[in-house]
């Protein structure tokens, strides 16, 4: 398969060519290059053992994302270049980049008949650790939870879930995976006690993360899972950050919230059986 990747230079995107590549896919690898100063240039990145050139795009342009994907001839699309949170970026520049370049993403590939697409998504689309107070229906949380999302990071990520629940609609042969990612790590966390301010910071994203590894193989999955249309999918590790069990959390932060799947050990509170059912997709630790 020939993969192009927008945001290949960032975290995520990396793993992901690195991953493609391994796998024995051809990677067309895009993301931002002029404009940046010289030391944060890397024209020809280093993806695990190889490296390849990075193309110069910027995805709230469609002019220059579609001319980018058609020199491409990919046959299928992982969206990831976006501004990654709020912090230290206005909010309506936030707002307004990553909801065009998703718009953007999916429209060129309409234009082009890609049909396989994955986009970013992230846990926050249903609001949590840059509410205000944070709030959950039900524990764990799972894809049919309701959105809460007050800031613009995650305002930008629930319409980016729209926005392909809508062009799916219209182009039904246009298969879309949403990706909710959590905190992508390359090791697993460091689980020490932590005191009651910090507890209570980290309670407002349940405690969550996921492995860059696997976050990266989420991706690759969902260009070639069995199911059509527009799908979204927790993709979290199935363990807390915690020392404490997860009783004890629940107890202390969310009393009055609905348990319904009783939590033991350091379990996690995000419910990922979607994505071990359809993608196949699993976490170790």
């Amino acid at each position: 398969m020939r993969i192009a990747v927008t945001g290949a230079n960032g975290r995520l995107g990396r793993g992901v060519v690195a991953a493609a590549l391994k796998d024995g896919h051809e990677v067309v690898a895009l993301d931002r290059v002029t404009g940046l100063a010289e030391g944060e240039r890397d024209v020809r990145a280093a993806f695990g053992t190889l490296s390849v050139p990075v193309q110069d795009v910027d995805v709230t342009h469609y002019d220059n994302l579609l001319e980018r994907l058609t020199a491409a001839q990919a046959d299928a699309l992982v969206h990831l270049a976006a501004i990654p949170g709020p912090g230290g970026t206005p909010d309506h520049l936030v707002h307004a980049t990553n909801v065009l370049g998703n718009y953007h993403a999916l429209r060129a590939a309409v234009e082009l008949g890609i049909r396989r697409v994955v986009c970013a998504s992230s846990i926050n689309a249903i609001g949590g650790i840059y509410s205000k107070h944070a709030h959950f229906d039900y524990l764990p949380v799972d894809e049919a939870h309701p959105t809460y999302a007050e800031d613009a990071y995650s305002l930008s990520k629930w319409l980016g879930e729209q926005q392909a629940d809508a062009l799916v609609r219209r182009e039904p042969d246009l298969t879309v995976a949403s990706l909710r990612f959590h905190g992508i790590t390359p090791h697993p966390p460091t689980r020490e006690p932590r005191d009651e301010e910090r507890l209570a910071f980290e309670a407002k994203h349940l405690w969550g993360w996921v492995g860059l590894e696997e976050a990266s193989r989420a991706c690759l999955l969902g260009l070639t899972a069995d199911f059509t249309g527009h799908e979204v999918f927790f993709v979290v590790a199935p363990t807390t950050t915690s020392v404490l069990d997860s009783q004890e959390l629940r107890r202390r932060f969310y009393p009055d919230v609905e348990v319904r799947t009783e939590l033991s050990g350091q379990q996690g509170f995000y419910d990922c059986g979607k994505a071990v059912r359809v993608l196949g997709w699993s976490h170790d630790g």
